[in-house]
């Protein structure tokens, strides 16, 4: 300041110092206006971001619970590579890996699907591994009230954390329940989940217009009716497809894939790629995610990077698995027993920690069996 007069405002108000002559008053009232709405303008972008921020990062649902279980200590997940040249940074601001848990729910609530979906954001790539719904594995919370029966098939896990099912009381339901089942019998950490139905699936479908698919064998034929070849199937069809298991849960685990990958497809198309805001928020009442919207927009973002090479879907091989029955049938009236899955829970254990770190599928030395149940999205 000299001679009495306040010197020239900054550059965050200088658009709005008169060029007309005025008094010294004048000035110092402009110069102080200015500064107030300089400060203004910072406050309210600050709370602005900091709003932005709040619930971009508020999750759409209940966390998963805290895993508290660990792998045996003889388990390995094998020698990692070694590394010459810095990591690369994740794409769209994403983690380096997430790990999610994706289940469609039938029309009567019942597990159908359950995914495990491993997100890798720097390579990127994107690795989903099928858990047969029939294994029989040990349920924690459980046996309190099931006169100490702590076993149960994979999928009832979903049914006994449900609110109304009074077996725990963990916010994060069934969907909770699972994740935590899968930990303890696997080795599975999955660090957020989307539970869609059926019916949602299907609406989803039709709502991009149907999706296009080539039918390349018999076994899909039998589920819509069409010859083999491409065919264009709205939502209906869509789901009939993904559910059709009359050659079996490993066949339909297949034919699952074929559809994911059209869906995929489809969503990532020019024309509608736009529309996957108003698609998401259409469909949110109809989706259970602890996803944050920020976190949905990492996905999306990623969605857009990912070749469909780097698609991967995984089964355990099926030349694992016997057929069997738990007899008599702990939980059903069935004279027959109820149908599972006779596994080495410990070959499955090693499968999952190889997923886990990234090594399956995609490499050739996983034991104790060659790897030859993976597909990927042509």
């Amino acid at each position: 300041m000299g001679n009495g007069i306040l010197s020239r405002p900054t550059a965050c108000h200088d658009s709005l110092y008169p060029s007309i002559n005025m008094t010294t008053s004048q000035k110092i009232i402009i110069t102080i206006l200015s500064i107030i709405a300089c400060a203004l303008l910072v406050t309210v972008g600050y709370y602005g971001v900091q709003a932005y921020q709040f619930y971009a990062t508020r999750p759409l649902g209940p966390a998963l619970p805290a895993s508290t279980q660990s792998l045996p200590a003889t388990a390995t997940v094998g020698t990692p590579l070694s590394v010459t040249t810095p990591t690369p940074q994740p794409f769209c601001g994403g983690p380096k890996v997430m790990t999610i848990l994706a289940l469609g729910m039938d029309r009567y609530g019942d597990t159908d699907i359950i995914r495990v979906v491993r997100v890798d954001f720097v390579t990127p790539k994107v690795t989903v591994l099928e858990f047969p719904r029939d294994l029989w594995v040990e349920i924690p919370y459980i046996a309190d009230n099931q006169d100490g029966l702590d076993h149960a098939k994979l999928n009832m896990a979903y049914y006994f954390g449900s609110p109304d099912q009074d077996y725990w009381d963990d916010p994060s339901g069934g969907q909770g329940l699972l994740s935590l089942t899968l930990d303890i019998n696997f080795g599975v950490k999955a660090d957020h989940y989307a539970v869609v139905d059926m019916r949602t699936f299907e609406k989803v479908v039709d709502a991009v217009g149907g999706i296009d698919i080539n039918i390349p064998d018999l076994q899909t034929v039998y589920n819509t009716g069409k010859p083999m070849g491409k065919h264009h199937l709205n939502g209906a069809d869509a789901l009939t497809l993904a559910r059709h298991r009359k050659e079996g849960v490993f066949a339909r685990a297949s034919n699952q894939n074929l559809v994911l990958c059209a869906l995929r497809e489809k969503l990532l198309s020019p024309n509608v790629v736009t529309q996957i805001p108003g698609l998401i928020d259409s469909f949110k009442d109809n989706i259970q995610t602890d996803f944050t919207p920020e976190q949905l927009g990492q996905l999306a973002c990623l969605g857009t990077k990912l070749p469909l090479e780097n698609i991967a879907f995984s089964s355990f091989p099926e030349e694992l698995f016997k057929q069997s029955r738990i007899k008599p049938d702990p939980y059903f009236d069935n004279p027959k027993g109820t149908f599972v899955w006779d596994v080495d829970f410990d070959i499955l254990r090693e499968y999952v920690m190889r997923f886990n770190a990234g090594m399956w599928p995609g490499h050739s030395n996983i034991t104790p069996t060659e790897d030859d149940s993976s597909s990927y999205c042509p």
